[in-house]
C-alpha cells in the first residue's frame, strides 16, 4: 500500500511539473513571439522611406514624386497657363529640328481678337516654356493678319496696361518681350497709339538709364517715331527731357 501511494504521489508531481513546464513554454513563445514584432515594428520605423518621411532631405523637393500637390510648396497656374491647358489658346507649339513654331487650330485671320490679343499680351510675363513662346509668337502672328488694325485699335486702352505690366516686370527678358510686342503693335495701330504711350514713357524711360537696354529702347522709340508722327515725337522729347534733367539732379 505505501509503495502504491508513493508511485501515485510521483506520478502527480510529475503531472504537476508538466503543467508547470508546459505552462513556461507557452509564456517564452508568447514573449518571444512579442520581441519579433517589436523588432519588425523597429525595423520599418529606422527603415531609410520612414525616415524620410519624417526627415525629408533638402533634395526631395526636387523630385516630383515627393511632391504633394495639395501642399504649401505648389503653386497654382498663372491665368495664361491656365487658359493654355484647358485649349483656350486656338494654337500649339511645334518642336521643330532647328527652331520651333506654331500651329493653329483655325485660320488666324478668322478668330477674333477680343480677348485672344489681351491674353497673349498677359502671357509675355510668363517665364516658364512653352508659355513664353506661345504668347511672344501668337501676338506677333495675329497682328500680321488682314484686317489686324481694325481688330486691334478698339483694344487698345485695354492692351496698354497689359504691355506696361511686361515693361516694368523685374525679369530682363519679360520686359524684352513687352518692348518687341510694344513695336509690334504700332506697325499695326500706327497714330492710335499716341493717346496711350504717355503711360509708358515712364517706363521705358526708367530702364533707358540702364546701359544694356540703352540701344534696343532707343531703337524701338525711332520706330514708334515713325509710326507715330509728330505727336509721338513731342511726347518723346518731353519725357526724356524730364528724366534726362532728373538724372543729372540724383547724380
Amino acid at each position: 500500500m505505501q509503495k502504491s501511494g508513493g508511485s501515485g504521489g510521483t506520478q502527480l508531481k510529475n503531472r504537476a511539473r508538466g503543467d508547470y513546464d508546459q505552462r513556461t513554454s507557452s509564456s517564452t513563445q508568447i514573449k518571444h513571439r512579442n520581441a519579433v514584432q517589436g523588432s519588425k515594428s523597429s525595423l520599418s520605423t529606422s527603415s531609410p522611406e520612414s525616415a524620410r518621411k519624417l526627415h525629408p532631405r533638402p533634395s526631395d523637393k526636387l523630385n516630383p514624386k515627393t511632391i504633394n500637390p495639395f501642399g504649401e510648396q505648389s503653386r497654382a497656374p498663372s491665368a495664361f497657363a491656365a487658359i493654355y491647358s484647358k485649349g483656350g489658346i486656338p494654337c500649339r507649339l511645334v518642336h521643330g529640328s532647328v527652331k520651333h513654331r506654331l500651329q493653329w487650330e483655325c485660320p488666324p485671320e478668322s478668330l477674333s481678337f477680343d480677348p485672344l490679343l489681351i491674353t497673349l499680351a498677359e502671357g509675355l510675363r510668363e517665364t516658364k516654356h512653352p508659355y513664353t513662346f506661345v504668347s511672344k509668337e501668337g501676338f506677333r502672328e495675329l497682328l500680321l493678319v488682314r484686317g489686324a488694325s481694325e481688330k486691334a485699335v478698339p483694344l487698345l486702352p485695354r492692351l496698354i496696361p497689359v504691355l506696361k505690366a511686361a515693361l516694368v516686370h523685374s525679369d530682363d527678358e519679360v520686359f524684352e518681350r513687352g518692348l518687341n510686342a510694344l513695336v509690334q503693335l504700332s506697325v499695326v495701330v500706327g497714330p492710335s497709339l499716341n493717346d496711350h504711350l504717355k503711360h509708358l514713357l515712364t517706363s521705358l524711360s526708367k530702364r533707358l538709364m540702364d546701359k544694356k537696354f540703352k540701344e534696343p529702347i532707343t531703337s524701338a522709340l525711332q520706330k514708334l517715331e515713325q509710326r507715330g508722327g509728330s505727336v509721338s515725337r513731342i511726347l518723346f522729347l518731353k519725357s526724356f527731357f524730364f528724366f534726362k534733367l532728373l538724372g543729372i539732379l540724383l547724380n
